[in-house]
């Protein structure tokens, strides 16, 4: 059965791949077609912090990563944020930028706004929660999206960008007021920063803590001590070093529902990302098979999709408990797994819009 949508995830299986999560590098080296609309008027020795034309220059003074919708600065930005206004290179003082001072929302009053662009303006995509909901998870690298006009669209999560389809360019707009949330790599498995272990153990720093340090600068670090060690959260590599160790760090949304989604538009209706969840899990022999109750057989389910999809609608990143033949088994939906609570086996499970 074909799907409409699934995910990228990173299982125990993947430790030989590199984890593609984390913010962007903003390095010269990215192409300027990051900005293809308005690339015939944009400054690019602005960008560069080196034009020497300051306010007299003729062409636009603006930051290339806002009008991707992925400047990791956000109002912090020494750039302007604005299209229509001017400031000139280096300036810090925000009272030169009134327009993104006054005005730091980017969406249209959502907490979130997912849009592609295929060269002819930027387009909302329907029922972006999808999206946002696996972006909000710290293992899932990307999505995928089919029966679209273009084909099957792949959204790479770190770089922001569609793959393998480079006529489309797709963006995140936020409302100033999201929650990011720090995880970092322990035994193969991604955990927050501040939650217990299973061991019981709580980690002394609070993601908070470290989100606070990376809006004041983003190409900084956050250091902590833990039993008399040191350690450094090093933002531009995103990742965590120790004396002897080293552990990827990444940065991710906490989810947030969309409001009255059946009235939001302009919409790209093309681009639906299905009518009904289903949840399943994998089999032995790689075999995909739907949560169905099958009373009176010999694999009987205590919950269907349907109930699993309530759940997971009420938090994304939550878990579940249900019984098959009397045994007691947890749905992971952050780690999309579910593990027997007796054995510990685990399967895969996931999410696909049919």
């Amino acid at each position: 059965m074909a799907s409409a949508c699934e995910s990228d995830k990173e299982t125990n299986s993947d430790s030989g791949s590199e984890i593609s999560d984390g913010p962007e590098s903003e390095q010269e080296s990215d192409s300027e077609d990051d900005c293809q609309i308005y690339s015939k008027h944009l400054c690019k020795y602005y960008n560069q912090g080196r034009c020497k034309d300051g306010a007299s220059c003729s062409y636009l003074h603006v930051c290339k990563y806002f009008l991707k919708g992925s400047c990791r600065y956000g109002s912090n930005c020494k750039l302007n944020h604005s299209v229509g206004g001017r400031r000139s290179a280096g300036a810090t003082s925000r009272t030169q930028d009134q327009p993104a001072a006054s005005n730091p929302q980017l969406t249209d009053g959502r907490p979130y706004q997912w849009q592609i662009n295929d060269g002819k303006g930027w387009k909302d995509v329907d029922n972006d929660h999808v999206i946002e909901a696996q972006y909000s998870l710290p293992h899932s690298k990307s999505i995928k999206i089919y029966n679209t006009p273009f084909g099957a669209v792949n959204i790479d999560f770190k770089r922001m960008k569609v793959c393998e389809k480079k006529n489309l360019r797709v963006r995140r707009l936020d409302d100033g007021n999201t929650v990011w949330v720090w995880y970092c790599t322990l035994n193969r498995k991604w955990m927050k920063y501040g939650e217990k272990t299973s061991k019981g153990s709580q980690s002394p720093v609070k993601s908070a803590d470290i989100e606070s340090k990376f809006q004041s600068n983003p190409n900084g670090s956050y250091t902590f001590t833990v039993g008399g060690e040191n350690f450094e959260i090093k933002f531009p590599e995103m990742q965590q070093v120790g004396k002897t160790k080293k552990r990827k760090v990444t940065r991710r949304p906490e989810f947030r529902k969309q409001q009255g989604a059946a009235q939001l538009a302009p919409t790209l209706q093309a681009l639906s990302l299905g009518s009904k969840p289903q949840w399943e899990f994998e089999g032995n022999g790689g075999t995909w098979h739907q949560f169905k109750l099958r009373s009176g057989s010999s694999t009987e389910c205590s919950v269907t999709s349907d109930e699993i999809e309530r759940k997971y609608q009420q938090n994304p990143t939550d878990s579940m408990m249900f019984k098959v033949q009397g045994q007691t088994y947890k749905l992971d939906f952050r780690a999309m797994t579910q593990i027997n609570q007796i054995t510990k086996r685990k399967r895969k499970i996931r999410r696909v819009l049919v």
